[in-house]
């Protein structure tokens, strides 16, 4: 697929665009991936730890500068927009920052998209999207439902977009593990709350996931994975088991449990063995005429991280504090 082609990755120097670079580089032979983003000291040490990848190229520019995006996008196949204002609690106090980014820039990604012919825009999305509570999962959602009407602004040409929605990355910038890996040497952990559930996936994973909907995308769906998810109070014991539990309290914005298929969504869900795609609920777009052999819902249904049925393996949590741990000392010499 990305064979010979251009890939572009907004916000390409962080956790996920950093490992899509090495799979893209390693799986396939694409003529040229483009990292685009507004960090130029982050750029100059992805250049420094990717050198060995000739095709690499780097693009300085804000999704929120919509000429920047033409010229970035221009002779682009297919893109991951990576790109947002990600904290919680820092969007609740920065709340116009988040909407330039998560929203104007999300209609920016799309409009700059269709207008260089843009064949496929995979958009990342979070468990906070569904049922906001906080402005950061209001943007998302926002950003979403701009994704899937991307498909019926394009008219007749060829750009296509969908979302891929997922929920906490094991070992990403800003998560609590690293947080929790820090706090073990001092003897206690700090959690808001022990009841707390979450969902969590590898960064693998949800590589692998970006890549179906690459493959299989129309236009319109929402990806969301099968991951397990865990109460903050088990995830802490896990990680750091000698360590005492001190309970800090809900910050802004905070959600008990995390939804990425809330019940009225489910009606217009299909289920896949490893994942399912909340499919649009109205389409005036061209699609493919070929049958999706999913399966539907029950009634009532909603992927929650309180009733997930699958729980996060103690073991494979160990296995992962591991390696995070192993790279916070690498990157403190």
């Amino acid at each position: 697929m990305f064979n010979g082609k251009n890939v572009l990755i907004t916000g390409g120097t962080g956790t996920f665009g950093k490992q899509f670079v090495k799979y893209v580089a390693t799986n396939y032979k694409a003529n040229k991936i483009i990292i685009f983003s507004r960090d130029e000291f982050k750029q100059y040490e992805m250049a420094r730890a990717f050198k060995d990848i000739p095709n690499l190229r780097f693009f300085i520019g804000d999704v929120r500068d919509r000429e920047r995006l033409n010229r970035a996008f221009y002779g682009v196949d297919y893109i991951v927009h990576a790109a947002a204002s990600k904290q919680v609690v820092a969007a609740e106090y920065n709340p116009f920052e988040a909407i330039k980014t998560n929203i104007l820039g999300a209609e920016n990604v799309i409009e700059a998209a269709i207008d260089a012919g843009v064949k496929k825009v995979v958009a990342l999305s979070t468990d906070k999207a569904a049922n906001p509570i906080n402005l950061y999962g209001a943007t998302k959602l926002a950003s979403d439902k701009l994704f899937v009407a991307g498909n019926s602004y394009a008219g007749g040409r060829i750009t296509r977009f969908s979302v891929v929605r997922y929920g906490n990355v094991l070992g990403s910038r800003g998560s609590v593990l690293p947080l929790f890996i820090e706090q073990k040497a001092t003897g206690k952990i700090t959690i808001t709350n022990r009841q707390m559930t979450r969902f969590w996936i590898t960064i693998e994973k949800a590589i692998e996931l970006v890549i179906k909907a690459f493959e299989e995308m129309e236009g319109g769906e929402i990806f969301v994975p099968k991951i397990p998810s865990i109460s903050m109070e088990d995830f802490a014991k896990i990680i750091a088991p000698d360590c005492q539990i001190e309970d800090i309290g809900i910050r802004p914005g905070e959600k008990m449990h995390e939804i990425m298929i809330p019940t009225d969504d489910a009606r217009h869900t299909l289920e896949f063995d490893d994942h399912y795609r909340i499919m649009p609920e109205f389409v005036n777009w061209q699609r493919n005429s070929k049958v999706v052999n999913g399966k539907k819902l029950p009634e009532g249904f909603c992927y929650s991280s309180d009733n997930n049925p699958e729980i996060m393996d103690a073991e494979f949590l160990r296995k992962i504090a591991v390696e995070v741990e192993k790279k916070l000392k690498e990157m403190a010499k």
